[in-house]
């Protein structure tokens, strides 16, 4: 009897380390797929940064590229606008004798013409005054009667 039982016994671990080793694969072909995927998605998240990581340093490189431009640009403008500013100072001082020449001529003229229509202006002010005085006078009289037909307030 004991020889039966030990006989089960290998009977029966040898069907379970059969049975184990059955599971032992499909447990490994499994953790095998998802080991796969999951170094799969880590490869396709590396290289995803690793492309914006490139993105982001050929943009940088392009404003430091357009900053270059404007420095070497201004750098080569400055003595250009150093000499118009400078040129432009030497004009304004030949050109004030002729501006001062050029209002010493047309002060008189403008006085002529200035007391020459003085007295118009004050020929036709003194005309039109009556006229205006008249006229508000009359714009009083229309607002006084309008006032008046107004109903009084409650």
């Amino acid at each position: 009897m004991k020889f039966s039982l030990v006989a089960a016994f290998v009977v029966l671990a040898v069907a379970y380390g059969t049975e184990a080793g059955s599971v032992v694969k499909r447990d490994a072909q499994t953790d095998l797929e998802k080991l796969t995927q999951l170094i799969n998605d880590m490869s396709a998240s590396i290289n995803s940064a690793t492309q914006d990581m490139v993105e982001k340093v050929k943009a940088l490189e392009v404003t430091n590229t357009a900053q270059t431009y404007i420095d070497d640009s201004r750098a080569q403008i400055q003595p250009l606008v150093d000499k118009v500013q400078a040129e432009a100072a030497k004009l304004q001082e030949q050109v004030k004798p002729y501006i001062a020449n050029i209002e010493d001529h047309i002060k008189p003229l403008t006085d002529n013409f200035q007391a020459q229509v003085k007295p118009l202006t004050d020929n036709f002010q003194a005309q039109v005054q009556p006229l205006t005085d008249i006229m508000e006078k009359f714009f009083q009289q229309v607002m006084d009667q309008t006032k008046a037909l107004l109903p009084p307030p409650q």
